[in-house]
């Protein structure tokens, strides 16, 4: 397993850095004392593993995982000296953490777990996608839907709600339609739906969800049908069912 320590101050990351050697199955690909210097990192070695220290000037622990969206994002171990909130967070199964000063023990338990999850990919994308969820403030009681995970290829990415026009179900397969590029998602339209709720998105058609802010025009094919066209030019047709429900979102 190849991993990164990122932290501001140079004691702790050489601490990290001996414990880590000492375990023999992890090797330290490198050390960076900021977020852009980690990001460039992360970026060329592509480690297994990031240490990922919470408070940091300049670019804290938080906003670095806010540039973790594309590619093979790596498992993410966040370090703090501050057993606050956040640690219950992370304990609720978002991601792990250690508390400096880290034990031996605590040590070991963070790097099993962070191989178990290094074997799946998609498992450790959508933990990554929850604990980008968990930096970001609630509003009205709910927290906001941050991400929603793409695969292209081999590769998985992070997507904001507000980047994707649609979602639409091809038989079995689900594809998550941006500007630019079209997406396979790794769960199915119900269970997108239910992530979404309070945004911009709204079911159309049992095939599809739409983002209401995507939508360029509205044309009428019957009257209780429609046919929407989005900004990039997609276009959908509202069943029957749903008709009632998209004119009202939108105030036609």
């Amino acid at each position: 397993m190849r991993a990164l320590i990122v932290d501001d101050e140079p004691v702790p990351r050489r601490v990290l850095r001996e414990e880590l050697e000492l375990l023999g199955s992890i090797e330290v690909v490198g050390e960076a004392e900021n977020g852009k210097a980690a990001l460039q990192t992360i970026a060329s070695a592509q480690p297994d593993i990031v240490f990922l220290d919470i408070q940091m000037p300049g670019m804290s622990g938080f906003e670095l995982l806010e540039h973790l969206n594309t590619g093979h994002p790596p498992v993410v171990i966040m370090v703090t000296a501050y057993d606050q909130h956040v640690i219950q967070a992370f304990e609720a199964g978002a991601t792990d953490y250690l508390l400096k000063p880290i034990s031996p023990q605590r040590l070991i338990q963070a790097v099993e777990r962070a191989k178990r999850m290094a074997r799946y990919p998609l498992q450790a994308v959508e933990h990554l996608a929850r604990l980008q969820e968990l930096t970001q403030p609630a509003i009205g009681g709910t927290r906001q839907v941050r991400k929603i995970v793409g695969k292209l290829d081999d590769d998985y990415f992070l997507l904001s709600p507000d980047e994707v026009l649609a979602l639409q179900a091809e038989g079995d397969i689900i594809r998550i339609i941006t500007r630019k590029q079209r997406y396979t998602a790794t769960q199915n339209l119900k269970a997108i739906e239910e992530r979404l709720q309070n945004s911009a998105f709204r079911r159309i058609h049992r095939n599809a969800l739409v983002n209401m802010e995507q939508i360029r025009k509205m044309r009428v094919i019957t009257s209780q049908r429609w046919l929407i066209t989005l900004n990039n030019g997609e276009q959908f047709v509202v069943s029957k069912r749903q008709a009632r429900n998209v004119r009202e979102v939108l105030n036609w």
